[in-house]
């Protein structure tokens, strides 16, 4: 199963995108854990994530949590800002496992 980690900055705004992506990971068959939190949370969740997306609001995090994601060999990036905006589940969910998957 794949961990995919969310994080904005209340943990509120991606929950509609949260479900989303599960919806189309359901459709497709990917066996993944989608799950958001705000961002003083995501530290302490990211050794649970093969990857961590970041709400485009909240980029400027992203150099906080590269060197504990690189030690944790977990993924990370900023979401989109245009499928963040649309709460696009599917493109979402695509970065997020072509993150994993390499």
């Amino acid at each position: 199963m794949k961990q995919i980690l969310l994080a904005c900055s209340s943990g509120m705004s991606t929950s509609l995108l949260v479900k989303k992506m599960e919806e189309e990971a359901e459709k497709r068959g990917v066996d993944v854990k989608i799950w958001a939190v705000a961002q003083d949370k995501a530290a302490k969740e990211l050794e649970n994530a093969d990857a961590l997306l970041i709400g485009p609001q909240m980029r400027f995090m992203k150099k906080k949590y590269a060197k504990t994601a690189e030690e944790l060999g977990t993924s990370l990036d900023v979401i989109d800002s245009v499928a963040y905006g649309r709460v696009d589940g599917k493109a979402v969910l695509n970065h997020a496992l072509k993150l994993i998957d390499g």
